[in-house]
């Protein structure tokens, strides 16, 4: 109750005939879970606090200092200007810069709206602490989806940076589906292979080095991101819609 504004982020109740059977409790969690190789890890799950950021934090470097946790890692996903064809991208950033090397540095300096994670980051850093935080590259206009590739790339960086043995196949499975079903919803609408194909272009001219961002169009004949995400997620929902009422 201390850390969550409910009015803002409403739990989830169930009501059945005449009386609520059911509340979902937001909770936060430590788990001690296990790879497949028996090794043990921690895992701090549950939604982000709405208050008392700092006092959350200073509790969780309690609890590093505790169980003398080698190292933290977070994991989270943006939506980016990139084709759902693309390999997954991966921003790495750490409190030392040996913790991320391999990963290439995120251009320029910008100011963006905190998150609990970054704060932890933050503290952890300057306790002397090691953490690491993955920020996976979503399509935007998948962003409001479930992207199981998004995912193994987070657990695969984590497994690695870990020494963990982190199993994927059920991800491997998940994303084949999505992905089957993205290219269904898609492939009979020329206006929507056209976007991708704008961002397949933006995305392959960031890669051979003469793009500056994906959140930015280097090419004059490309729309911009936000142009691209917009004319495919309307796409999306109008041939959702479509499918819904049964037409041909």
């Amino acid at each position: 109750d201390q850390l969550y504004d409910y009015r803002a982020r409403r739990p989830v109740m169930t009501f059945v005939e005449n009386r609520w059977e059911d509340y979902e409790e937001p909770t936060l969690e430590l788990l001690l879970v296990h790879d497949t190789k028996g090794t043990p890890f921690l895992l701090l799950t549950g939604p982000e606090p709405d208050v008392q950021w700092e006092r959350f934090t200073a509790a969780v470097a309690a609890l590093v200092e505790r169980y003398r946790v080698r190292a933290t890692v977070g994991v989270h996903a943006i939506p980016m200007a990139v084709p759902h064809t693309r390999p997954v991208g991966v921003t790495a950033h750490a409190t030392r810069p040996e913790l991320v090397e391999g990963f290439p540095p995120w251009v320029g300096r910008v100011q963006v709206p905190g998150n609990v994670g970054g704060l932890l980051e933050f503290r952890l850093g300057q306790a002397g602490r090691d953490a690491v935080g993955y920020a996976v590259h979503v399509p935007h206009y998948l962003a409001q989806t479930e992207y199981p590739e998004a995912a193994k790339a987070l657990v695969q960086h984590v497994g690695t940076l870990g020494g963990l043995d982190l199993p994927t196949a059920a991800l491997d499975a998940a994303a084949a589906d999505v992905r089957a079903a993205v290219e269904s919803q898609i492939e009979d609408q020329p206006e929507v292979r056209a976007v991708v194909a704008a961002l397949e272009e933006q995305y392959d001219a960031f890669v051979a080095g003469r793009g500056r961002s994906l959140l930015a169009d280097e090419a004059a004949a490309l729309p911009t991101a936000d142009e691209l995400g917009a004319e495919l997620e309307r796409f999306l929902a109008e041939e959702n819609e479509r499918r819904g009422r049964g037409d041909d």
